[in-house]
């Protein structure tokens, strides 16, 4: 991204958020606040969706990681965590939420030109942050950035839920490593939910048609897709990163889950997202189903 400049990826998601909510009624993942916390006219926001031939797809694909994050968070917060990481935050509404702000402690880290932009639209929007939110100003590809998250206030020695949306794209291997490692050695033990996708010459031609368009898109607007990983690959790099298991839901494991699809219907290859847990926490997670109960969400066939 550019210096001086808020994420225009983070602004992209915001909307799709936002569109769930309107479009599809918020039936994957209901967020009250994703359309005031964005800001924009909703006639316009509708326009710019029905004009892109794949954003239905996409929009649910987002709905769908928040919605198996935030049921991964509940599950953590019933059995012993306190703290919350969100990393690359974005317009992302939980830590506004009373659900969680009522039960953890919340660290929101992102770019500081996105963290400005954020504060100055929760501001705009009248939501008033918790008492227990703590903003934390990061660059994943700078030099021990994690420091940050202890100057304020951050406890390694307590469990600790990581979120980690729609940014290892756009990472370097080595930060990817880097920025795991610190998770997956947390003395109290550690959860996360990240999305990652397939390298684009694994897809069937479709989706890899539909996955260069979004990559030139992304690219024009200055934020690169550098990283891509086959499902092994990631979970032999978490492993070698200090986690001791992982669920990692393809496509059409995601449909299954969240959208009422046939199980058998769809690839493996394509949007991934995953829920990985170091030893300390592997009891915790494996307590109850991975997922929850399917929801109906169709596409709106004028997107």
């Amino acid at each position: 991204m550019e210096t001086g400049i808020a994420s225009r990826t983070a602004r992209a998601a915001a909307a799709h958020r936002a569109v769930h909510q309107i479009l599809d009624g918020g039936r994957v993942f209901l967020d009250p606040l994703a359309v005031g916390i964005l800001g924009e006219n909703v006639d316009d926001l509708l326009l710019e969706s029905r004009q892109d031939p794949h954003a239905a797809r996409l929009r649910l694909f987002i709905a769908c990681r928040s919605r198996f994050a935030e049921d991964a968070l509940s599950r953590a917060l019933a059995t012993g965590v306190r703290q919350v990481v969100i990393l690359g935050a974005g317009l992302d509404t939980l830590a506004y939420r009373p659900s969680v702000a009522s039960a953890a402690r919340i660290f929101e880290a992102d770019h500081p030109d996105t963290q400005l932009w954020k504060r100055a639209r929760v501001a705009a929007a009248g939501i008033v942050p918790p008492a227990v939110l703590r903003y934390v100003p990061i660059d994943f590809e700078g030099p021990t950035w994690w420091d940050r998250f202890e100057a304020d206030g951050l406890d390694r020695q307590l469990p600790t839920f990581f979120t980690w949306l729609g940014v290892v794209p756009y990472l370097d291997a080595a930060a990817i490593a880097t920025a795991l490692d610190w998770i997956g050695h947390f003395p109290g033990g550690a959860e996360l939910v990240l999305d990652y996708s397939d390298p684009p010459d694994s897809l069937e031609p479709e989706a890899r048609r539909v996955h260069e368009a979004r990559a030139a898109r992304v690219a024009a607007l200055g934020e690169v897709w550098r990283s891509h990983f086959d499902e092994e690959a990631m979970a032999q790099l978490l492993r070698s990163q200090g986690f001791a298991g992982c669920l990692d839901l393809g496509p059409s494991e995601i449909g299954a889950c969240y959208l009422g699809r046939p199980a058998h219907e769809g690839s493996r290859r394509g949007g991934h997202i995953v829920h990985a847990w170091t030893a300390a926490r592997a009891g915790a997670a494996n307590l109850v189903p991975p997922v929850a109960p399917a929801v109906r969400a169709e596409p709106d066939p004028g997107a």
